[in-house]
């Protein structure tokens, strides 16, 4: 009797340690499934890609469409009437709300980095459509239109009405907002676009310059070889479109 009581103590506290190391087993299993199943899973319907609220000055509810060789980061949100084409990547504390202006269209191989705003002014008004707050592009009518081969760099914003064309540069903290950017155009970084300006094709904006004016905005600078900036866009593009892929665990070659 003697010898059993000495040695139970031991018993007990051999088996308490066992458990504690089990549970911190399970524990770790957990966190990295977890992960792996939010990389795999994110370009699904999830808390973070979800449709609008039913609203007095927006009464439809939409889901947003997104290509499946989109990724759409966990820490990212994607809300209503939004449409992803192929091979986009939104990166973390990305926000494309389609729940206020309406519809919002990205197009493919197009990059929306860390921290970008697309949102967009009411485009609906006691059932009709608030035209001066809807762009449009190809016969279609859009709150945000953001073309194909286009670069939103951290932080900037795109606010609509507002139109970005294909195979252009947004710089960071850059704001477009009532306005229109052409085709291959770079807008460089803490650049502003406002008040209705629209950018010609293949011309960019200088770095924090504030373009308020048609005549301002037509005589910004045209992009040729001495541009510093010209080929940017390119690798951007190829990093993002790399992201993308490798992400939805495919291959990381851009399309």
């Amino acid at each position: 009797m003697y010898k059993i009581s000495r040695v139970m103590p031991k018993f007990v506290l051999a088996l308490l340690i066992l458990a504690i190391l089990v549970v911190a087993g399970c524990g770790s299993q957990q966190t990295s499934t977890n992960t792996t199943s939010g990389a795999a899973d994110s370009a699904s319907a999830s808390s973070n890609i979800k449709s609008n609220v039913a609203t007095s000055f927006n009464k439809e509810v939409d889901t947003p469409q997104i290509s499946a060789s989109t990724f759409v980061d966990p820490m990212a949100s994607v809300i209503g009437n939004v449409q992803l084409g192929d091979n986009v990547y939104v990166a973390p504390m990305a926000s494309v709300r389609g729940d206020e202006g309406q519809p919002i269209f990205v197009g493919n191989n197009s990059n929306i980095q860390d921290g970008v705003v697309l949102h967009a002014l009411e485009t609906e008004e006691n059932g009709e459509p608030v035209e001066k707050n809807l762009c449009e592009v190809n016969g279609q009518k859009y709150s945000v239109y953001i073309g194909s081969h286009v670069s939103l760099a951290h932080q900037s914003q795109v606010h609509g009405p507002a139109v970005v064309g294909n195979d252009t540069f947004i710089g960071m903290q850059a704001l477009v907002f009532k306005a229109k950017v052409g085709s291959n155009c770079v807008v460089e970084p803490g650049a502003k676009l406002l008040n209705g300006v629209v950018v010609a094709d293949g011309r960019y904006v200088p770095a924090g310059m504030v373009v308020t004016t048609q005549e301002q905005a037509d005589k910004l600078p045209v992009i040729d070889e001495s541009y510093s900036m010209k080929d940017l866009n390119k690798g951007v593009l190829h990093v993002n479109e790399g992201l993308a892929a490798s992400y939805l665990g495919g291959s990381a070659e851009s399309h």
